[in-house]
């Protein structure tokens, strides 16, 4: 019986160390950074916006109403083809150190990476707006490549 229980341990031991060293190259397959990129869609920008609605100067926060006419002024004319917005609870830090809580709204636009110098522009011209519209220290910005396929 020690024969078979030895002969046991020994191939558990062996079954052991296979795991072992398979289970670097399984999770080394869900590993984003080496996957293969799909190739489907076109090359894309996605940039998204951030808005903050409450005003640091203590003053009304800016209402669905006022944040929908932006939109249709400010962003629309130079995103014709679409956008989404997204309702949003967030916090970020101001200029005075005060952790603020605040409704937020999430902007998300899709462009193709050869209109990113021009959408560039009209980005920024959207986060000044907002600034200056609304009294807010920032309008937080991502952008990230992306494939799309409509």
């Amino acid at each position: 019986m020690n024969v078979h229980f030895t002969r046991n341990r020994a191939a558990l031991a062996v079954v052991g160390l296979l795991l072992a060293a398979a289970a670097p190259t399984a999770y080394a397959s869900l590993d984003t950074e080496t996957a293969p990129a799909p190739t489907r869609g076109t090359p894309y920008i996605e940039t998204q916006l951030f808005f903050g609605t409450e005003r640091p100067d203590g003053g009304p926060a800016v209402t669905e109403r006022q944040f929908t006419a932006f939109v249709d002024k400010e962003v629309t004319p130079g995103f014709p083809g679409g956008l989404t917005v997204q309702d949003g609870r967030g916090q970020w830090r101001d200029a005075n150190g005060r952790v603020e809580k605040e409704r937020s709204y999430e902007l998300i636009l899709l462009y193709p990476v050869s209109a990113a110098g021009a959408n560039d522009r009209r980005i920024e011209g959207v986060r000044r707006a907002y600034e200056k519209a609304f009294g807010q220290e920032a309008v937080a910005r991502v952008d990230d490549r992306a494939r799309v396929d409509f």
